[in-house]
């Protein structure tokens, strides 16, 4: 962004939004679309809104200003709150929350990242995968309920046959949404789908999931960042001569993604080269299985991360398709 770019700090909320722009004055508005279309009125061609990610409350004034061509900036609110921690301030309002991220919107300038959103087809895969997610923890909890009820010796039989229906009608509608989703997959993603699924350890279920997450791995430059996003990255503490704790990954990052790729771990440890002979070299240096397993984790992401690039399928003996694409 220019010198001359008109930065807005938005502090969004379920009903309203509060906005600081260059002149330091604060603005309220409805969090709907009367709301928007009153905030833009305050834009133009070199304005740039920058807010935090709130769950789901700031989706719909980001795609809103998206689509009528404003520059979004949507940043982890981690990264805000470090800011606003840095300045030290001692008050906490809506509006004065705008004004602190107006003022990080300045400091940050060129380094922030142009949001894009997501298309129609993501945006339905992301919610199918949600609901599978609770219909799969719901199906667990009925599974925990029915053995307990099996173990007492003496059951009661409706209990039992209402719990079988219930686990029978979920994972009737697990299968549903897997199928909607492969579909959905398919339409944009067939070809990257077959290469992703081509990896020894990763299967078709979480060769979706991986596409779906990574947004098809196009939001990646470097493979360190992919592993960042998935939280896998580790994070040293070291000061002094007091503090030297073991170095950890950092979990900052996208659950969904780092789970799936720890189930996907167990085969791969068997069944991929690459990732077997990670396995088994920081095993014999005496260091937990857990451990290596994170680290079969990050060659997993590696490996879909290059094929992904490189449009090839895997090649255990192709070496330089894996390598240095990080």
């Amino acid at each position: 962004m220019s010198e001359n770019t008109n930065y807005f700090g938005i502090d969004i909320s379920k009903d309203v939004f509060d906005v600081t722009g260059s002149d330091s004055k604060h603005y309220q508005f409805k969090n709907d679309l009367s709301g928007f279309k009153k905030f833009l009125r305050l834009t133009n061609k070199s304005s740039h809104c920058v807010m935090e990610s709130t769950g789901v409350y700031h989706l719909r004034l980001s795609y809103y200003l998206y689509e009528k061509g404003v520059a979004v900036s949507v940043e982890n609110p981690l990264s805000i709150k470090r800011f606003i921690q840095m300045r030290l301030t001692k008050i906490k309002t809506d509006k004065r929350d705008s004004h602190m991220i107006y003022e990080y919107a300045v400091s940050s300038g060129a380094e922030l990242r142009l949001w894009k959103g997501q298309s129609g087809t993501q945006i339905a895969c992301s919610q199918i995968i949600g609901l599978t997610n609770l219909y799969t923890k719901q199906a667990t909890a009925l599974k925990n309920k029915l053995q307990t009820e099996e173990s007492m010796g003496s059951p009661c039989g409706n209990v039992v046959r209402s719990l079988k229906r219930s686990l029978k009608y979920l994972k009737n509608e697990i299968d549903k949404l897997e199928g909607s989703l492969l579909e959905l997959v398919k339409q944009d993603n067939q070809d990257l789908l077959t290469r992703v699924e081509s990896i020894p350890g990763i299967g078709r279920r979480s060769g979706m999931l991986l596409i779906v997450l990574t947004g098809g791995f196009e939001r990646f430059n470097k493979a360190s960042e992919l592993c960042s996003f998935a939280g896998l990255t580790p994070m040293i503490r070291q000061s002094g001569s007091s503090i030297r704790s073991r170095p950890r990954i950092s979990k900052m990052g996208n659950r969904r993604l780092r789970k799936t790729l720890f189930m996907c771990s167990l085969s791969a440890k068997k069944h991929n080269k690459a990732c077997r002979d990670i396995f088994n070299r920081i095993v014999a240096k005496g260091k937990s299985k857990k451990v290596a397993l994170i680290a079969v984790c990050n060659k997993l992401l590696k490996q879909a991360f290059a094929l992904a690039k490189s449009g090839l399928i895997y090649d255990q003996n192709y070496r330089s398709v894996l390598v240095n694409l990080n």
